[in-house]
């Protein structure tokens, strides 16, 4: 590529490309009586050498035309004359055109690509000095402010940043888009490509939209523009600005993280107290309760005509103990030391013992029990096993209505075994339940309790293996709690078969 230069510049260029010849004329006349003309012709490349790699293609070839006039006039038969008479002097002359189009063609090269380095090195500069000043922006406001305002001084435009449906930050600030310019970012956002003025799309708009993506994912749109309406981003400029939004898509990626992991970090600590002060609770609360169930037994062979009071202290410190072991097996759950004790169980058995120890409970309602005999014996905790159930019986019981029956049923299909818990309350809300610790169930018949009978049911589940689910029964009568035992965990399942 040519270099233009002033009128003046132009006229010291070739005066000095002139100088250079003139330089080696001199030099010549003074080497030749001595050595003949053999070396002066070499001579000549200094200044053809030196005016193509300087100032470029057209000094060379002048210089090269200077100096080959020079030498033909001084140098050559007949001397004084520009007649060329010898072949040598012709080759000589053609040498120094050569040499000054090889050089400067080469030297342009070069220089090309010195600018594009110094291009290069400055862009780098400028987008490691921009990543270094995101790296103190704590949050997406920040970023998104320190982000126009380097946009708006590289570019000589104003910048906004556009975050659902809203300006979340602009340079200079108060910056305010028209409807056709909102529509623009909305577009933007949701299809993660260009669009506004100057673009493919949305040519109405007046700012030009650009997406900030990490990867599939799009977390804002910048916008800029220029007061006299020309286009803010010309094309050399546009692959700095891409990479300039790259690195606020990863600053914007490192702010939604951070705030995740504090976020985290806030829940963690949150679930360790918790686990302590549900540890601690049920061991502070377990030996009054025993001394107050010791009393009611001593007040009932004391009073036999206060029987009935009696076995309401009885029956609501059945409650509270059974609300303590919730408390205790909870922590237990939080803190993985649930250990398993696996052995054959009949279903019917564990029914059976699970509504004797809810038999209180249970005496308003209806229970209903509908178990084939041939159902096969399940692997699974006896201990667990008998927690989960009290718990789903007492939910069933506290969240009927009134003498409502309920009915317990079991039974195999393809996936393996199930054991189903049926109540005629009015039913969950949603359908299906999250079994969050403390998170009840809302609705009607889902009030009342700790709320951390479902959790129990199922932490204890998974720790056998076990799938629970709840939804409202078919008919529209109530809500069912299902126990699903896979077919490994069946008394001759496949596990039983592969292993005899």
């Amino acid at each position: 590529m040519a270099v233009i230069r002033p009128f003046p510049a132009l006229v010291r260029t070739y005066a000095e490309t002139l100088a250079m010849v003139a330089a080696s004329t001199g030099i010549g006349l003074l080497i030749a009586p001595r050595w003949g003309n053999s070396p002066v012709d070499l001579l000549y490349l200094i200044p053809v050498l030196a005016a193509a790699s300087l100032y470029g293609l057209r000094p060379g070839l002048f210089a090269a035309i200077a100096s080959a006039l020079a030498f033909n006039f001084f140098f050559t038969a007949p001397l004084h004359s520009l007649a060329v008479h010898s072949p040598a002097d012709i080759v000589t002359m053609l040498m120094l055109f050569a040499v000054a189009l090889v050089v400067s063609k080469l030297a342009s090269g070069m220089r090309a690509q010195a600018r594009l380095a110094a291009s290069n090195a400055a862009r780098n500069a400028t987008i490691a000095g921009f990543a270094g000043r995101l790296l103190s922006c704590p949050t997406s406001a920040a970023i998104g402010e320190v982000t126009c305002g380097e946009l708006a001084t590289l570019f000589d435009a104003n910048a906004v940043m556009f975050v659902g449906g809203e300006i979340a930050a602009s340079a200079p600030a108060g910056a305010n888009l028209n409807p056709a310019d909102t529509a623009a970012a909305a577009w933007v956002q949701e299809h993660g490509l260009i669009a506004g003025r100057g673009a493919p799309r949305l040519n109405p708009a007046e700012w030009l939209f650009f997406p900030v993506k990490s990867g599939a994912h799009i977390l804002a749109a910048f916008g800029l523009a220029r007061a006299d309406g020309t286009p803010p981003v010309p094309e050399e400029r546009l692959a700095l600005l891409e990479s300039l939004l790259d690195q606020a898509a990863l600053a914007l990626e490192r702010a939604a993280l951070e705030g995740e992991m504090r976020d985290v970090a806030s829940l963690r600590e949150r679930d360790r107290l918790r686990g302590a002060l549900l540890s601690s609770v049920g061991h502070d609360l377990r030996t009054p309760l025993t001394a107050i169930v010791a009393a009611a037994a001593e007040l009932r062979r004391r009073s036999p005509r206060e029987a009935d009071l009696v076995a309401t202290i009885e029956a609501d410190s059945a409650t509270l103990d059974r609300y303590i072991t919730n408390l205790l097996d909870m922590a237990r759950i939080e803190a993985g030391a649930i250990r398993l004790r696996t052995e054959p169980v009949d279903l019917v058995d564990a029914v059976a013992a699970a509504s004797r120890d809810l038999a209180r409970a249970l005496a308003a309602h209806g229970l209903s029990v509908e178990i084939p005999p041939d159902l096969p014996l399940v692997r699974a905790d006896p201990h667990l096993l008998h927690h989960i159930l009290i718990n789903i019986l007492d939910n069933a019981a506290r969240h009927s209505g009134p003498s409502s029956p309920i009915l317990i049923s079991a039974g195999k299909d393809e996936a393996g075994a199930f054991l189903s818990v049926r109540d005629e309350g009015p039913g969950l809300p949603d359908e299906g339940a999250d079994f969050d610790r403390f998170a009840r169930i809302s609705g009607d018949d889902r009030n009342g309790g700790t709320g951390l009978g479902l959790a129990i049911v199922k932490g204890f589940a998974d720790a056998m293996g076990v799938a629970v689910d709840a939804a409202n029964r078919y008919d529209g009568t109530g809500a069912a709690f299902t126990l699903r035992f896979p077919e490994a965990l069946l008394l001759g399942g496949q596990k039983e078969t592969d292993g005899a």
